[in-house]
């Protein structure tokens, strides 16, 4: 009889390519410890603020008695000074406040900047789109003299509005750029057939390429509420009063004084102020993942 089987080279390769992890010492050296460095690197900053906030002030500098690496009498004298006795609060809701209006400002402006450039199809949408890539490039260190003019001719100086207004001009050529690409997977066929069906260009945008761009809108509003988060020119720049201020630059400027550093609270600070980042990646990870392998189906 002739055996019609015929070996495939790529099946033996897949059966063996993973066989030199069955070593252990293979995979404490390949998996294990680049694992271990790299969670050391990622969670060892959080640990230190963790640390830090809690400790007395007498631990802080005394090494000879008292391991920097752990708390013998932990305290939570930093973080009822930072909550009760100074404007962080107001920070803390500022940022949010700010963060949130920006982000929805950009991520409107985004999807119909998007939408024109990669379905509309006309002449020169591509040096327009490579135009809103470059301007993002621009460091805000230069952007932030003829801004600041402007926030001055509107009399919003000092206030949460100069930020929400001024934080588009880099929101918004990153999400449209990250959003062109999401735009550019959706196949056009199914734009085509709603045409065909009598629907227009706003109800093809609102019911047909939004709701499968869900994953690149929230990986889109993720980015642009962390910029805007952790932004600290525009907002050292434009915002004056205490109370008006973001965590960033109130954490800086107003825990700082002089040569007298608050660690304390300056770590309470950070690690309250990065929580609800971390939070909003934990719960949104599955559609942050997806929009960034561009998975839409045909």
């Amino acid at each position: 009889m002739t055996d019609h089987s015929i070996a495939k080279p790529g099946a033996a390769d897949n059966s063996t390519g993973m066989s030199y992890l069955d070593s252990l010492p293979r995979r404490m050296i390949t998996v294990f410890l680049p694992l271990l460095v790299f969670v050391f690197v990622l969670l060892f900053p959080f640990y230190w603020m963790t640390i830090t906030a809690i400790k007395p002030n007498y631990q802080l500098t005394d090494y000879a008695n008292y391991s920097p690496l752990w708390v013998v009498e932990p305290t939570l004298d930093h973080i009822k000074y930072l909550l009760f006795e100074t404007s962080y609060p107001y920070w803390l809701w500022n940022t949010i406040y700010v963060s949130v209006a920006a982000t929805f400002i950009s991520l409107v402006a985004s999807v119909f900047a998007a939408y024109a450039i990669e379905r509309l199809r006309f002449k020169g949408a591509r040096w327009v789109g490579l135009g809103i890539f470059l301007a993002y490039l621009v460091p805000p260190s230069i952007l932030f003299i003829p801004l600041a003019l402007m926030v001055f001719k509107l009399g919003i100086y000092d206030t949460k509005l100069a930020l929400i207004f001024t934080y588009p001009t880099f929101l918004v050529p990153f999400s449209t750029w990250l959003l062109m690409g999401y735009f550019r997977s959706i196949p056009y066929e199914l734009e085509e057939c709603a045409l065909v069906d009598g629907a227009s260009r706003w109800q093809i945008l609102i019911k047909v390429l939004l709701p499968l761009s869900v994953p690149g809108l929230i990986s889109a509003g993720i980015f642009s509420f962390t910029l805007s988060w952790n932004e600290f020119i525009y907002a050292l720049t434009f915002i004056q009063s205490s109370e008006n201020k973001t965590v960033p630059v109130g954490v800086l400027t107003e825990l700082v004084r002089s040569d007298v550093y608050e660690w304390g609270s300056l770590m309470a600070g950070a690690l309250i102020g990065s929580l609800p980042v971390v939070i909003l990646y934990s719960f949104f990870v599955d559609y942050y993942v997806s929009s960034m392998t561009g998975a839409v189906k045909e």
